[in-house]
Protein backbone atom coordinates (compact mmCIF):
# COMPACT_ATOMS: atom_id res chain seq x y z
CA UNK A 1 0.00 0.00 0.00
CA UNK A 2 1.24 3.64 -0.69
CA UNK A 3 1.15 5.64 2.53
CA UNK A 4 1.56 9.18 3.55
CA UNK A 5 3.08 9.36 7.01
CA UNK A 6 2.01 12.64 9.46
CA UNK A 7 5.30 13.70 10.40
CA UNK A 8 6.05 16.01 13.24
CA UNK A 9 9.75 14.68 13.31
CA UNK A 10 9.46 13.75 16.63
CA UNK A 11 10.10 10.23 18.28
CA UNK A 12 6.27 8.38 17.39
CA UNK A 13 5.53 9.94 13.92
CA UNK A 14 9.03 8.86 12.67
CA UNK A 15 8.80 5.29 14.41
CA UNK A 16 5.07 4.60 13.58
CA UNK A 17 6.60 5.21 9.91
CA UNK A 18 9.45 2.70 10.35
CA UNK A 19 7.11 0.12 11.52
CA UNK A 20 5.11 0.93 8.49
CA UNK A 21 7.74 1.06 5.88
CA UNK A 22 8.34 -2.74 7.10
CA UNK A 23 5.50 -3.70 5.17
CA UNK A 24 4.27 -0.28 2.70
CA UNK A 25 5.70 2.09 0.42
CA UNK A 26 5.97 5.36 2.08
CA UNK A 27 5.20 7.99 -0.89
CA UNK A 28 5.24 11.38 1.60
CA UNK A 29 5.66 13.05 4.42
CA UNK A 30 2.71 15.15 5.61
CA UNK A 31 3.44 18.36 8.33
CA UNK A 32 0.70 20.75 9.48
CA UNK A 33 2.62 24.08 10.61
CA UNK A 34 0.73 25.47 13.54
CA UNK A 35 0.51 28.95 14.67
CA UNK A 36 -0.96 27.73 18.17
CA UNK A 37 2.53 26.11 20.20
CA UNK A 38 -0.33 24.59 22.36
CA UNK A 39 -2.18 23.12 19.73
CA UNK A 40 -4.36 20.21 20.15
CA UNK A 41 -3.84 18.49 17.05
CA UNK A 42 -0.52 18.36 15.96
CA UNK A 43 3.13 18.97 17.23
CA UNK A 44 5.34 22.18 17.68
CA UNK A 45 8.03 22.79 17.30
CA UNK A 46 8.82 21.57 13.84
CA UNK A 47 11.51 23.52 12.66
CA UNK A 48 13.78 20.83 11.30
CA UNK A 49 10.80 18.73 8.96
CA UNK A 50 12.49 19.94 5.88
CA UNK A 51 16.11 18.98 6.77
CA UNK A 52 14.32 15.57 8.16
CA UNK A 53 12.38 14.89 5.44
CA UNK A 54 15.70 15.77 3.26
CA UNK A 55 17.80 13.00 5.24
CA UNK A 56 15.39 10.16 4.23
CA UNK A 57 14.51 11.59 0.91
CA UNK A 58 10.78 11.81 0.99
CA UNK A 59 9.05 14.73 -0.29
CA UNK A 60 7.07 17.02 2.40
CA UNK A 61 3.98 18.47 2.07
CA UNK A 62 3.73 21.22 4.69
CA UNK A 63 0.86 23.29 5.34
CA UNK A 64 0.11 26.23 7.52
CA UNK A 65 -2.64 25.99 10.04
CA UNK A 66 -3.71 28.55 12.42
CA UNK A 67 -4.25 25.72 15.13
CA UNK A 68 -7.69 26.96 16.00
CA UNK A 69 -9.15 24.19 18.08
CA UNK A 70 -11.33 21.61 15.55
CA UNK A 71 -10.98 24.21 12.19
CA UNK A 72 -7.17 22.86 12.50
CA UNK A 73 -8.83 19.80 10.71
CA UNK A 74 -10.35 21.23 7.59
CA UNK A 75 -6.08 22.19 6.90
CA UNK A 76 -5.30 18.46 7.80
CA UNK A 77 -8.08 17.29 5.15
CA UNK A 78 -6.42 19.79 2.60
CA UNK A 79 -3.18 18.16 3.22
CA UNK A 80 -4.19 14.73 2.62
CA UNK A 81 -6.00 15.56 -0.57
CA UNK A 82 -2.83 16.66 -1.79
CA UNK A 83 -0.57 14.06 -0.82
CA UNK A 84 -4.15 11.67 -2.37
CA UNK A 85 -3.81 13.68 -5.61
CA UNK A 86 0.35 13.93 -5.86
CA UNK A 87 1.22 10.85 -4.49
CA UNK A 88 -1.66 8.06 -5.29
CA UNK A 89 -1.30 7.27 -1.33
CA UNK A 90 -3.78 4.61 0.11
CA UNK A 91 -3.44 5.59 3.71
CA UNK A 92 -2.21 7.42 6.62
CA UNK A 93 0.47 6.58 9.24
CA UNK A 94 0.26 8.23 12.60
CA UNK A 95 2.24 8.00 15.80
CA UNK A 96 -0.51 8.15 18.17
CA UNK A 97 -0.13 5.95 20.98
CA UNK A 98 -2.84 6.91 23.36
CA UNK A 99 -4.50 10.00 22.30
CA UNK A 100 -7.80 9.07 21.33
CA UNK A 101 -8.66 12.98 20.70
CA UNK A 102 -5.82 12.58 17.94
CA UNK A 103 -6.65 9.56 16.94
CA UNK A 104 -10.30 9.70 16.52
CA UNK A 105 -10.28 12.86 14.29
CA UNK A 106 -7.51 11.42 12.11
CA UNK A 107 -9.60 8.61 11.61
CA UNK A 108 -12.86 10.13 10.79
CA UNK A 109 -10.49 12.38 7.94
CA UNK A 110 -9.81 9.42 6.44
CA UNK A 111 -13.23 7.83 6.56
CA UNK A 112 -14.38 10.85 4.59
CA UNK A 113 -11.22 10.54 2.06
CA UNK A 114 -11.54 6.55 2.04
CA UNK A 115 -8.52 6.17 2.81
CA UNK A 116 -7.13 3.68 5.43
CA UNK A 117 -5.62 5.17 9.06
CA UNK A 118 -2.33 3.04 10.27
CA UNK A 119 -1.85 3.26 13.81
CA UNK A 120 1.08 1.16 14.29
CA UNK A 121 2.05 2.58 17.87
CA UNK A 122 -1.70 2.53 19.41
CA UNK A 123 -2.06 1.34 23.29
CA UNK A 124 1.61 0.04 22.96
CA UNK A 125 3.02 0.26 26.47
CA UNK A 126 5.07 3.61 26.78
CA UNK A 127 8.40 2.47 28.64
CA UNK A 128 8.18 -0.60 26.30
CA UNK A 129 8.14 1.83 23.55
CA UNK A 130 10.98 4.08 24.74
CA UNK A 131 13.39 0.79 25.14
CA UNK A 132 12.61 -0.35 21.92
CA UNK A 133 13.46 3.04 20.24
CA UNK A 134 16.64 2.87 21.87
CA UNK A 135 17.11 -0.77 20.89
CA UNK A 136 16.40 0.19 17.55
CA UNK A 137 19.24 2.75 16.93
CA UNK A 138 16.71 5.82 16.98
CA UNK A 139 18.38 8.61 18.53
CA UNK A 140 15.88 11.02 19.46
CA UNK A 141 16.41 14.61 21.36
CA UNK A 142 14.00 16.87 24.11
CA UNK A 143 13.22 19.81 22.34
CA UNK A 144 10.27 21.34 25.12
CA UNK A 145 9.08 20.65 28.54
CA UNK A 146 6.47 20.83 29.94
CA UNK A 147 5.95 19.02 33.24
CA UNK A 148 6.53 19.29 36.69
CA UNK A 149 9.99 17.32 37.59
CA UNK A 150 11.05 17.80 33.78
CA UNK A 151 13.06 20.75 34.38
CA UNK A 152 15.05 23.09 31.93
CA UNK A 153 17.97 20.91 31.76
CA UNK A 154 16.46 17.87 29.58
CA UNK A 155 16.02 20.03 26.69
CA UNK A 156 18.43 19.64 24.13
CA UNK A 157 19.63 16.03 25.85
CA UNK A 158 19.45 13.20 23.04
CA UNK A 159 17.85 9.93 24.96
CA UNK A 160 20.35 6.98 25.54
CA UNK A 161 19.82 3.58 27.22
CA UNK A 162 21.57 5.53 30.29
CA UNK A 163 18.98 8.87 30.83
CA UNK A 164 16.08 6.73 29.67
CA UNK A 165 16.36 5.00 32.66
CA UNK A 166 16.34 8.20 34.58
CA UNK A 167 13.31 9.78 32.78
CA UNK A 168 11.21 6.92 33.67
CA UNK A 169 12.35 7.10 37.26
CA UNK A 170 11.40 10.63 36.87
CA UNK A 171 7.75 9.95 35.25
CA UNK A 172 7.22 7.28 38.44
CA UNK A 173 7.72 9.95 41.34
CA UNK A 174 5.81 13.05 39.60
CA UNK A 175 3.53 10.67 37.91
CA UNK A 176 3.85 12.42 34.31
CA UNK A 177 3.71 9.90 31.27
CA UNK A 178 7.46 8.68 30.42
CA UNK A 179 6.75 8.63 26.28
CA UNK A 180 5.30 12.15 26.74
CA UNK A 181 2.08 11.47 25.58
CA UNK A 182 0.21 14.02 27.11
CA UNK A 183 2.15 16.76 25.86
CA UNK A 184 4.52 16.68 28.95
CA UNK A 185 7.43 17.27 26.57
CA UNK A 186 8.26 17.37 22.89
CA UNK A 187 11.04 15.35 21.06
CA UNK A 188 12.61 15.04 17.52
CA UNK A 189 13.95 12.76 15.65
CA UNK A 190 18.49 13.02 15.47
CA UNK A 191 19.15 9.76 13.83
CA UNK A 192 17.38 6.89 12.95
CA UNK A 193 17.56 3.83 10.26
CA UNK A 194 15.62 6.08 8.27
CA UNK A 195 18.10 8.72 6.97
CA UNK A 196 19.55 7.77 4.15
CA UNK A 197 22.27 11.05 3.92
Amino acid sequence: MKLAVLFSGGKDSTFAMYKASEQHEIACLITLDSKNKDSYMFHTPIDNVDSLAEKMQLPLIKIKTAGEKEKELSDLKKAVKKAIKEYKIEGIVTGAVASTYQASRIQKTCNELDIYCFNPLWQKDQVELLNELVKNSFKFKIVKVAADGLDSSWIGKTINEKNLQDLIKLSKKHKFNPAFEGGEAETEIVDCPLFRK
